[in-house]
């Protein structure tokens, strides 16, 4: 048990780098633009609460999550020409994420959605009164 929860720490931290690469990659000038439009529509897709197939189903609906994301960010980084690739590689390697900036960019998370949950319920009270 404890080697599979290593792999899958392993696999997290490997996504987490890709990733930052990614977003690296977004930003860099000389990244083409269809490799950035890739990059936005699977960032926004993995973000967004809408799945090709609804997680309900079972089975089926975790597909998206770990088969056609997956394969989405390995696409992208294809289309990004390899010295920007081996660049932005660099920097995430040079990098290293803290325990403290995890807390802040977890803080930073949870605030977002604590106003989300406020501006809801806002509307919600002005809707009724």
């Amino acid at each position: 048990m404890k080697r599979c929860t290593a792999s899958l720490k392993e696999k997290a931290r490997l996504l987490e780098k890709e990733l930052y690469t990614l977003y690296l990659a977004f930003k860099h000038p000389e990244t083409p633009w269809y490799a950035k439009m890739i990059i936005l529509l699977i960032t926004s897709y993995a973000f967004s609460p809408l799945d090709l197939i609804p997680d309900f189903i079972p089975i089926l609906g975790q597909i998206d999550d770990t088969l056609i994301i997956p394969m989405g960010i390995s696409f992208a980084l294809k289309l990004i020409p390899k010295n920007v690739l081996d660049e932005c590689s660099d920097r995430v390697k040079a990098m290293q994420i803290t325990g403290k900036s995890r807390c802040i960019g977890m803080l930073i998370v949870l605030l977002m959605w604590l106003a989300m949950i406020c501006l809801f319920l806002k509307i919600i009270v002005d809707l009724l009164l």
